[in-house]
């Protein structure tokens, strides 16, 4: 029979277990070394990482919540595919969610919250003249996610964070042409207009910066897109 020592100590290493499984594969899933569709089979995956299936499940229904992995109606997981057709509906979305909480974060800041989101930037373009465009793309999350608990609507920064996930596996698409197309100080000085207005408190500039940081995202994958996906196939007039 195993003690309450015993038994603590395994709760633990299987928390910690989850919790290494669910950021080893959100990482696979945002670079894309986890393709769209792909099939996470619990049974692999729990041999793969020398676990046993509880943690894997723990972690797999954290992913589930945040939108990067679907269960299929015959309980099937996979990596919850990304449909070419559906991003004007993901720019809607995200255009909608960033111009909100950028309006809400230029009206309720605080001066902490102004350090935090002034420290998320600093951080994001130390990885961008670093190159490191894996953490590049988390640096930018977490400044986005700072101006959104700024913003004080833990509704708001929910859907967020999740539109913002999203948002790295499109990034981690181009990240080539990205990279040819912009140098690191253009790529680095997206966010200075949208720290500038949310510092003055102008709400109406904010929500207009926040747009079109949208626009901007939206412009460089579609010409993305257009050169190289696309390239090859016959469009109809």
């Amino acid at each position: 029979m195993m003690s309450k020592k015993d038994e603590k100590e395994e709760g633990t290493g299987r928390r910690h277990g989850g919790r290494y499984i669910y950021e080893e594969l959100r990482r696979q899933i945002l670079t894309l070394q986890l393709k769209h569709g792909e099939q996470l089979d619990e049974i692999s995956l729990a041999t793969a990482f020398g676990l046993s299936r509880s943690p894997v499940r723990d972690a797999m229904a954290r992913l589930v919540s945040e939108g990067l992995v679907t269960i299929l109606p015959n309980r099937t997981a996979i990596v919850t595919p990304f449909a070419i057709e559906e991003f004007p509906d993901y720019i809607t979305a995200l255009d909608l969610v960033q111009r909100a909480v950028t309006r809400l974060a230029a009206i309720h800041r605080s001066d902490d919250d102004i350090r935090d989101i002034e420290a998320a930037n600093e951080a994001y373009m130390e990885m961008v003249y670093k190159g490191d465009f894996s953490a590049m793309t988390e640096r930018n999350k977490e400044f986005h996610l700072a101006i959104a608990r700024a913003a004080g609507n833990n509704y708001l920064a929910a859907y967020y964070d999740k539109l913002l996930s999203e948002g790295q596996r499109i990034q981690h698409l181009q990240f080539d042409f990205m990279t040819r197309q912009d140098a690191p100080s253009k790529l680095g000085r997206d966010h200075d207009d949208l720290i500038a207005a949310i510092k003055a408190g102008e709400a109406e500039n904010a929500d207009r910066m926040a747009h079109e940081h949208t626009l901007l995202f939206q412009s460089r994958f579609l010409t993305f897109m257009q050169r190289n996906l696309l390239k090859d196939m016959k469009l109809n007039d």
